[in-house]
This record gives C-alpha cells, sequence and structure tokens, in this order.
C-alpha cells in the first residue's frame, strides 16, 4: 500500500500539481477565480457567474456561444501550460530529452484544467436547468458546443507546437559525436544544487500510457536552455498572438458577429494577464518585485499626467477645456442664486399650469382638481429597470393611461431610471403616433435583454485600446469605452427609444405632454448630486429655507445651467442614465468638463430612492398643490422589500470580525436610506395631512431564498420572479388604491 502511494505520489502529474501550489502561487489565482465564479462563491451580485455559464451570442444563449467560450477556455489553459512550461521546465528536464516534450508536459500538466472542465459541465447543467429552464436534451447540445470549442482550438495549438517540436537531444548528439565532450559540457552533479528538480518515477505519454523515467535528468542550465528555448520562442509568438487577436477584437467591438462572449473575452484577457506575470517571474527572476514597484510607479504616473485615463466621458458634452466652469463653492452660489431660484420656480409653476389645461382639454372628468402622481424609482441594475417598467406598464394599463397623464415628475437613481425612461419614451412616442400599443409584451422583453455582456467584453477587449479607439458623434471626437458599449447596448436592445438627446425632450417636457425625467448622479468629489433635465431647475439644488442666506448650502448641481457652455441638450440620454448607474468596477466613473474634472457616479450613493429629490419637489410646489391639485401621489417602484429583516449578522468567524465593521456601510447603505425615509414621511403627514398619498411598490419573489441578482442580466427564472410579483398581495392592493385615486 505504502508503494502504491509512494507510486501516485512520484507520478508527475500529482507532482506537477503540488509544484503549483509550492512554486510561484499567483499563476494560481487565475484558476481559483474560475473555479469561483463559476461555483458561485465569486461575484455571483454581479452576474459573473452568468457570463460563464450561461454565455450569450449575438443576444442569445446558444451553441456558438458555448462554442466561442469552449474555445476561449483552451486559449486559457494553452497559456496555462505555456506559462507554467517556460518557468517550470527546468524542473522537469527529462522532458527535454523526449520527443515532443512540450506535448508531454501538457498531457502531464492537465489535472487543473480538466478538474475544471468537469466542474464546469456540473455547473452549467445545473444552472442552466434552474436558471434558464433548459431541457436536457439543449443542455447536452449546449455543452457538446463547447467542449467541442474546447478540442477544436486545443488540436490546432497542438498542430502548431507539433510544427516546431523536434527530438533536440538526438540533434546536439548528432552534432558532438565525442562522448568526452559531452560529458564536459553536461556536468550530471551540476543542476541539483541550481534547480528544485520534480522527482518523478513515472509520467504519462502522448497515447496516455503510464512510462517510467528511464533517462538521468541531471542537465547542464545551458543544455536545457538550448533544449527549450525553441519552445519558449513559439509559446511566446502564441501569446502574441492572443494580444492582437484581443487588439481585433476591441477596435471591430461594433461588429456583432465579433462580439465574442463576455466570459470568453475574460478568458483571452486572463491568458495574457498570465502570461505577463509568468514573463515577470521568468525574465526578472530575482528582480520580479522591483519590476512590480516600477510597473505600478509608471502606471500611477502615466495616470497623473493623463497619459492614460481610467474614467469614461458623458457622450454629446464638448470637453474642450478653454471654457470649462470653474467648480468651487464661488461658482455654485453666484450659478444658482437666489434670482434664478425664483425664476426656475415661476417656470415649473407655468408648466404645471399647461399639464392641467392639457387634462381640462381632454376631458377629464377630474381636470378641475386633478390628481398628480410624483414617481420615484430605487436602483438595482437590470433587476430595478425590469421590474420598473412592469410596474409602470402594469399600473398605467389598469388605469386607462391615467398614470402616465397625472405624472409630472419621475426621479430615482441606476437601474430603475433606466426603466422609468424606457417607460416614458414608450408613451412618448405612443403620442406620436410611432407606437400602437404601448402595453405590448415586447417592450418588456426588451428591458430585460441582457446588459453586462456588452460591458464586460468591453472592459476584457475594448478598454485595452481606448485612448486610440475613437468614434465621432455630431462632430466631436470621443474614445470608445466599456461605457460607449454600454449606451450602443442600451440603445440597440431599447430598439433606439432611448438613443436621444436631452435636446429631444426640451419642448415635450416644457409643454407638458410628457412627465419631466430628473436623472440624478452622485459628484465623488464632495457629495453632490449632479441632477440632469432638459428644463432648469435650480430649486432642486437648494432648499427654500436657504434663501437669503449668505452662505447658502448648495447640495446639487443642476447640470444644465451649470455647463452651459459645452452644449448640455447635446447630452445622450444613454449617457445621463449610465451615470445614474455607474455602479463601481462594472462601469467607470464618468468625468465631465469643469475646473477641476466632476466625476461623476451611481446616483444611488447619495439617493438611492429617488425620495430626496422628490420630498423637495413636493415641499417646494406645495402651495400650487394646495391650491389647484387634487390628491398627490408619491409613487415609489422599490425592487427590495421596505421592511426585509436583516439576514444574521453573528460575527462567529475570524474573517466577520474583522470585514464585517469595514463593508458595514457598503453592505447597509440601502437600509440606512429605507430607515432615513421615515423622518421624510413624518414631514409629510405634519405638513400635507392627508392631501398626500403614499403608495410603495415591492420586489417579492415568491421564494425569499431565490432572490434576483443585483447585475445587468436576468435570467430566465428572474424575469418570471420579476413579472409575477405585481401580482402578490401586498402589490394589488396598492394597484387597487392608485386606480381608485386616478379614478
Amino acid at each position: 500500500m505504502l508503494q502504491r502511494l509512494d507510486a501516485l505520489y512520484r507520478f508527475l502529474p500529482v507532482q506537477l500539481f503540488l509544484l503549483h501550489f509550492r512554486k510561484y502561487q499567483v499563476i494560481m489565482i487565475f484558476w481559483v477565480m474560475l473555479f469561483a465564479v463559476i461555483t458561485g462563491n465569486l461575484a455571483t451580485h454581479f452576474g459573473a457567474i452568468s457570463l460563464f455559464l450561461s454565455p450569450e451570442y449575438l443576444g442569445k444563449i446558444n451553441v456558438a456561444g458555448f462554442f466561442l467560450s469552449g474555445g476561449a477556455t483552451a486559449i486559457f489553459a494553452m497559456s496555462w501550460h505555456i506559462t507554467t512550461f517556460i518557468i517550470h521546465s527546468k524542473r522537469v528536464p527529462f522532458l527535454g530529452a523526449t520527443r515532443h516534450s512540450f506535448l508531454k508536459y501538457c498531457v502531464n500538466n492537465s489535472v487543473i484544467p480538466l478538474c475544471y472542465l468537469v466542474a464546469f459541465g456540473i455547473a452549467a447543467a445545473r444552472y442552466l436547468s434552474i436558471n434558464e429552464s433548459a431541457g436536457t436534451g439543449r443542455i447536452i447540445s449546449l455543452l457538446a458546443g463547447f467542449y467541442t470549442g474546447y478540442i477544436i482550438i486545443l488540436l490546432l495549438s497542438f498542430l502548431y507546437f507539433f510544427r516546431v517540436d523536434r527530438n533536440i537531444l538526438k540533434l546536439l548528439l548528432g552534432t558532438i559525436a565525442n562522448p568526452s565532450v559531452i560529458r564536459e559540457f553536461i556536468p550530471y552533479d551540476s543542476l541539483d544544487r541550481e534547480f528544485d528538480m520534480v522527482r518523478a518515477d513515472s509520467y504519462l505519454s502522448t497515447m496516455f500510457r503510464i512510462e517510467k523515467v528511464k533517462t538521468p535528468y541531471e542537465y547542464n542550465h545551458r543544455f536545457l536552455t538550448t533544449v527549450l528555448r525553441r519552445h519558449h520562442r513559439n509559446a511566446i509568438l502564441a501569446v502574441f498572438c492572443a494580444v492582437v487577436l484581443l487588439l481585433l477584437l476591441g477596435i471591430f467591438m461594433e461588429e456583432p458577429l465579433l462580439r465574442i462572449p463576455a466570459g470568453a473575452g475574460f478568458l483571452l484577457l486572463f491568458s495574457v494577464m498570465m502570461t505577463a506575470v509568468g514573463a515577470f517571474k521568468y525574465f526578472l527572476r530575482s528582480w520580479e518585485i522591483i519590476g512590480w514597484i516600477f510597473l505600478f510607479t509608471l502606471a500611477g504616473f502615466m495616470a497623473k499626467h493623463r497619459i492614460f485615463d481610467l474614467r469614461s466621458i458623458a457622450y454629446g458634452l464638448k470637453y474642450e477645456h478653454s471654457n470649462s466652469p470653474v467648480y468651487d463653492y464661488a461658482a455654485l452660489k453666484q450659478t444658482f442664486s437666489d434670482s434664478l431660484y425664483r425664476q426656475d420656480k415661476s417656470q415649473e409653476e407655468q408648466r404645471l399650469g399647461l399639464w392641467k389645461d392639457r387634462l381640462i382639454k381632454s376631458g377629464d372628468s377630474t381636470a378641475r382638481r386633478p390628481p398628480l402622481v410624483i414617481i420615484s424609482v430605487s436602483g438595482g441594475g437590470s433587476r430595478s429597470a425590469y421590474w420598473t417598467f412592469r410596474c409602470l406598464q402594469y399600473a398605467d394599463s389598469i388605469c386607462g393611461g391615467k398614470l402616465f397623464d397625472h405624472t409630472v415628475l419621475i426621479s430615482g437613481a441606476s437601474g430603475g431610471m433606466i426603466g422609468a425612461a424606457y417607460w416614458r419614451s414608450v408613451h412618448t412616442q405612443y403620442l406620436l403616433d410611432s407606437v400602437t400599443n404601448p402595453y405590448s409584451p415586447v417592450y418588456q422583453d426588451r428591458m430585460g435583454k441582457d446588459l453586462l455582456n456588452a460591458i464586460i467584453f468591453s472592459l476584457a477587449c475594448v478598454d485595452l485600446i481606448s485612448p486610440f479607439n475613437k468614434i465621432t458623434i455630431a462632430g466631436r471626437r470621443y474614445s470608445k469605452d466599456r461605457g460607449y458599449a454600454f449606451d450602443q447596448e442600451l440603445a440597440s436592445n431599447t430598439d433606439g427609444l432611448l438613443d436621444k438627446r436631452l435636446r429631444y425632450f426640451q419642448p415635450l417636457e416644457a409643454n407638458a405632454l410628457v412627465p419631466m425625467l430628473v436623472i440624478g448622479g452622485t459628484v465623488i468629489n464632495d457629495g453632490r448630486r449632479i441632477l440632469m433635465s432638459p428644463l432648469p431647475i435650480t430649486y432642486l439644488t437648494r432648499s427654500e429655507s436657504s434663501l437669503g442666506k449668505a452662505y447658502p448650502i448648495i447640495d446639487a448641481i443642476d447640470f444644465t445651467r451649470f455647463f452651459k457652455d459645452q452644449d448640455p441638450l447635446n447630452l445622450q440620454l444613454m449617457s445621463a442614465l449610465r451615470m445614474s448607474a455607474t455602479f463601481p468596477i462594472v462601469l467607470p466613473v464618468v468625468k465631465l468638463p469643469s475646473s477641476p474634472e466632476m466625476n461623476v457616479m451611481d446616483a444611488g450613493l447619495r439617493d438611492n430612492f429617488g425620495r430626496e429629490c422628490a420630498v423637495r419637489y413636493l415641499s417646494t410646489f406645495r402651495n400650487w398643490f394646495g391650491e389647484q391639485a387634487g390628491p398627490v401621489i408619491m409613487l415609489q417602484v422599490r425592487d427590495t422589500r421596505l421592511h426585509e429583516p436583516s439576514e444574521s449578522a453573528d460575527e462567529n468567524s475570524m474573517t466577520a470580525m474583522l470585514t464585517d465593521p469595514l463593508f458595514a456601510i457598503q453592505q447597509k447603505w440601502s437600509s440606512f436610506q429605507t430607515y432615513h425615509q421615515s423622518y421624510e414621511d413624518d414631514y409629510i403627514r405634519e405638513v400635507f395631512g392627508d392631501k398626500v398619498k403614499q403608495l410603495t411598490l415591492q420586489f417579492i419573489p415568491q421564494d425569499k431564498d431565490k432572490s434576483v441578482a443585483l447585475n445587468f442580466h436576468l435570467t430566465s427564472r428572474e424575469k418570471q420572479e420579476l413579472l409575477q410579483s405585481v401580482f402578490n398581495t401586498e402589490n394589488q392592493e396598492v394597484f387597487a388604491t392608485l386606480k381608485a385615486l386616478l379614478r
């Protein structure tokens, strides 16, 4: 028994498997990340698992997508073999004395890739069955596509290396005829002191037969370098081809056929990163740490001097800095003055008057004192976008179109604003006779289309060449990055209904034909909100109580007024929505052309439910509402439960004790804002009494253990959960109340 265990321990695949954990473990991080993703233990809330287990190609989960993902997995596996071969080949010198040494190395080094392939098959079958409702036949066909792609790329790779592989040992022996020269050239006792060699007694041949190690493997360092140099050179060439492939995919990002699944793009990026790490190890050796320090210092220097910039831009704006507005308190105080506050407030009251007149002309029975609706929506990626659109479309349909007619303001954050903006755009086109049925399920289906694939594909491929990949929009040159990819994918998914500029909606909003949409963002320079609307909204940038004060608190920025010289109305609506939904890492921070530059990210950082804007609007126009309107309905659409009990927070591990205090704010930020709303509710009740009716629609999953992930991708199961949640008893009561108020 002990002999068998010893034989197993001295088996080359086992020795190589242990070697990777024993030497230079940093390369193992890539495999650990992949295993963690497909098993649902890493970035699950960001939708990473769906990128790998249900890859989409041309907007669908199909065999082609799995085939491409399988091919990318093979490229990653070959990069793994190449990198570790270059680093560790000196530790297995006996392979250099065999024919097709690199192929033999790959065969014996395949324990981890094979484990991944098995784990992937099991995880993908389970995921597709549960989340995509795929049958057995479909699962088999999809996995067959994956493994076919893997095998084809693997065979092509080995054919390439077969072409250059030779029995170099025999070649050298044919050149050096004198055995005494060989002994002088190869001092057998020299290498053991220089290298930590793998002591293997057996290995797998290319025909998968177990063979004994018969050749002595104590070789001279220079001899081994000669034996393996050709493999190293060709391996580096193969890696170079992978880099070129990534660059080409980035350049032709707008060609649908070349937009491979995002998971496949990430695997290609991992391949390049792994070989870069391996190259540092191989070439710098003991200078490796110094090399990494130099590299990070160089990157910091380049970022500081704007040689490259990881931030995105707002497409449509002028970014010439010759007339950039100064961003400081003095400039804000001058821009958002008392006089402009009163002017913008008066203009909005005129718009409200036009809204009321329109209802009277339409013959609305409630027009003398019409119910007025203010909608606020929560952030939450595609989950919130899909849920918001579902709620508003369903509510408007059961109310006979009155919800849209009686809504004067929509505010919110992130995904919720995407859903609300799309709902408004569909109804806008209905008013203009471009849409025949605004309640058609086709619009709900479009809102559920994937956005994550384009973002991650761009992160893996396009962002590498972003400074050099340009696009011209309205005569202005911009760089393409994953922000641009998001905008284009959103435009495509919504059939161009969101592919508008703020200017398009200005006359529609000003004449009260459609609700005003105030898109928010958070200025991370100082925590202020930035509010994007085609209409002037200075009255939302500060409290009414600040009027007349020498140093008023200005807690928000009216985008169109502050950037009046940067053509603000030319801003693409999609870019404004992206600024509101700029979740860290997934989408880049957006820079705006002020001095110093304003950096904008997710509106949810400041106000995830749109309540701050809605309550200030309600307070500012309370007199008009009291005199001219009937009940004021504050309709909140949120993608989480209002009073969801928290999970157990017992710090029963050392990791929890260390990390819980660090991430408490990040993990509970939504709860903090929810609890803060109780103070706003008290204010509203005190000032308005029964005048204001507060209604809340909540996403309530049928199974609390199967909620919907927070990302830009929805599975079939998740879509069904969101669609059915409107029929929840609590939500049906809200819909009934809303219908009664608008009757």
